[in-house]
């Protein structure tokens, strides 16, 4: 098959080009949207990642171009129209399961860092201060650790989190007896709100989940309460969260993941003038720690998300039929 790819990176062609066999691939540097979906012209799939647009509008252009699958190289599909794709016989596959210990293990890496603040401290010694001022942390240990989501990301979340000796509670609507055996307690999301030290967040976005940190909830954290995301930026309410941290609502915030972040990640903005006046904000408090959507970003996660691709799009070209498919 042609497979156009969108948002190419370059470690998107060294771990694909390792492991294509018989693919014909054209890597495209720009996002698809309904200016840049004329590239696909003459392919029969198109390869896209999290932050390329395929709307409506968008699937019925690659519709008229030709284009008979989507294959997404992440878990999250919140960027697609189903219901559009549906309409228009296009088949969308994703990989669901890539890595879930690589992002769990980067959620763990935002805590650490936020609570030890090495990353402050690592500044300074690069300037040769050696200060231990106000670098204070406290002990993870028997904490109390929320996760709001247990798919297979958050499912390693809370082993990890259980390893080390935390209290683990979650919220989800489908839980996992694997996780009830391992001694992790569901309870309601009010209550993992209300009790909670850390929250994580783990769950996909939909149209229930959106905003499930917003102000009202903000308003039933414990005093300084430390929230991370891994999964999805529109699980948070940005501009509620900044009040919560000007009032002192919100103690740490590490995100991976940001709700405007399609205008921004990936990308090297450095001598330009950032026009998103709630990431600014964000950047200029002390206890905010955000990194650009790299949780994924491991050696082990990229084989796999290579592999996984090129197995779907080997499949439907034989079959018609997806290993991975999103329900549409």
């Amino acid at each position: 098959m042609k497979v156009a790819f969108f948002s190419t990176k370059p470690y998107d062609k060294t771990y694909f080009n390792a492991h294509n066999k018989n693919q014909s691939i054209v890597y495209f540097e720009t996002r698809l949207n309904k200016t840049t979906c004329n590239l696909a012209s003459g392919f029969d799939a198109v390869c896209v990642f999290v932050n390329d647009m395929l709307d409506r509008e968008v699937i019925e252009l690659l519709h008229q171009h030709g284009i008979k699958l989507i294959a997404l190289r992440c878990a999250g599909f919140n960027n697609v129209d189903l219901e559009a794709a549906r309409e228009y016989g296009l088949q969308v596959s994703r990989v669901p399961a890539y890595s879930p210990e690589a992002v769990a293990e980067h959620a763990l890496a935002l805590i650490l860092t936020l609570n030890r603040k090495t990353h402050k401290a690592y500044n300074r010694v690069k300037e040769c201060n050696f200060s231990l001022n106000n670098l204070v942390g406290f002990n993870v240990y028997k904490k109390t650790v929320g996760v709001i989501g247990t798919g297979k990301i958050g499912q390693a979340f809370c082993r990890i989190m259980k390893a080390l000796g935390c209290e683990v509670i979650a919220f989800d609507p489908y839980p996992s007896q694997d996780l009830k055996e391992f001694g992790i307690s569901y309870v309601d999301l009010d209550h993992l709100l209300q009790k909670s030290d850390i929250i994580s967040l783990h769950c996909p976005l939909t149209e229930q989940t959106k905003h499930i940190i917003n102000e009202n909830s903000l308003k039933q954290l414990k005093p300084n309460c430390m929230l991370i995301n891994t999964s999805r930026g529109a699980l948070i309410d940005t501009e509620a969260v900044i009040q919560g941290l000007k009032e002192k609502q919100v103690g740490y915030l590490g995100i991976d993941v940001y709700e405007q972040e399609e205008k921004l990640f990936f990308e090297d903005l450095s001598e330009h003038i950032i026009d998103d006046d709630l990431i600014l904000r964000l950047i200029g408090f002390p206890n905010v720690l955000i990194t650009s959507h790299q949780a994924f970003l491991t050696e082990e996660a990229l084989h796999e998300i290579s592999k996984s691709v090129l197995n779907d799009i080997r499949q439907f070209e034989e079959t018609q039929e997806l290993i991975n498919p999103v329900n549409t």
